[in-house]
């Protein structure tokens, strides 16, 4: 791993520019699972999904991360535009960068618009946007969440106070990852927080909510899984024949709503009805 020239002295704004591979470029804005930090990484991947940036691919967002997966030939033969600049400067920026790795060049590329990014104030704009609220029905306990009285025991609640304190939170979507339309969900509570199984799961249910340490989440496909199974939701959270095909995009935010078994199924039936995939 070749780390370019970082920023980290920048207290407003640190970031660092590393390589993953020979066709991919990660930019760093800190190392804590934080609020603060996931607006800054909301913010400038939006600006930066906004650039032609020579080569792009796809840009992957995670908790502090954001990933930029290019086309090395494109860079490697420099068909790189000039850079974009901001209205008061009224002109364009020539590219200085004469490296000969696709790598140099595309984080040359990358400080430039991170540098005119923090000065025309871009992540500020994008901070105020109103997140998407996504309400979640999960039936919790019994044969749809088995995991849950072993996790009041663990907390030494209640099975009601545990469902009570879950649901009271309202939760960000950090990342989509691990499996297809799968939302790492930070806030919870840390009353309620529980170590990852020590033997996981070979197979949990489409729909199984789960409590992994301090993040919590909901399996949108079966799979293995190794965190606390405490509800199931009828709700899809992938639907391969939408667009996006998730339902949660990073920066919406999340609120768990209980319902009864009577109702889980009333939903359930709902859904495979409703061939649009819509909840």
């Amino acid at each position: 791993m070749k780390s370019a020239e970082t920023n980290l002295s920048n207290s407003s704004f640190p970031y660092e520019i590393y390589d993953l591979g020979e066709s991919a470029v990660v930019i760093r804005l800190g190392n804590e699972i934080r609020q603060d930090i996931h607006e800054r990484v909301r913010g400038l991947a939006a600006y930066l999904e906004g650039l032609n940036i020579p080569g792009f691919i796809e840009l992957v967002m995670a908790y502090t991360t954001i990933t930029i997966y290019y086309d090395m030939w494109t860079v490697y033969k420099r068909t790189f535009p000039q850079l974009p600049v901001s209205q008061e400067e009224g002109g364009q920026l020539e590219l200085q960068n004469e490296s000969e790795l696709p790598f140099d060049t595309m984080s040359h590329y990358l400080r430039r618009a991170i540098d005119l990014y923090i000065r025309d104030s871009g992540q500020t704009k994008s901070a105020k946007q109103a997140p998407k609220v996504v309400e979640i029905p999960v039936c919790y306990g019994d044969e749809r969440g088995p995991d849950l009285e072993e996790v009041a025991h663990y907390h030494k609640l209640a099975v009601e106070e545990i469902i009570e304190i879950h649901t009271a939170k309202i939760y960000t979507v950090y990342m989509i990852g691990f499996a297809p339309g799968f939302a790492y969900l930070g806030g919870l509570d840390e009353r309620i927080a529980t170590p990852r199984r020590s033997i996981p799961r070979t197979q949990l249910p489409m729909g199984a909510v789960g409590i992994g340490g301090s993040q919590t989440g909901v399996y949108p496909l079966q799979t293995p899984g190794g965190w606390n199974w405490i509800g199931q939701t009828p709700i899809r959270l992938f639907r391969p024949e939408s667009s996006p095909p998730s339902l949660l995009q990073a920066g919406d935010e999340v609120r768990f709503v209980p319902i009864s078994s009577k109702e889980y199924e009333e939903l359930k039936g709902g859904q495979r009805t409703d061939e649009s995939g819509n909840p």
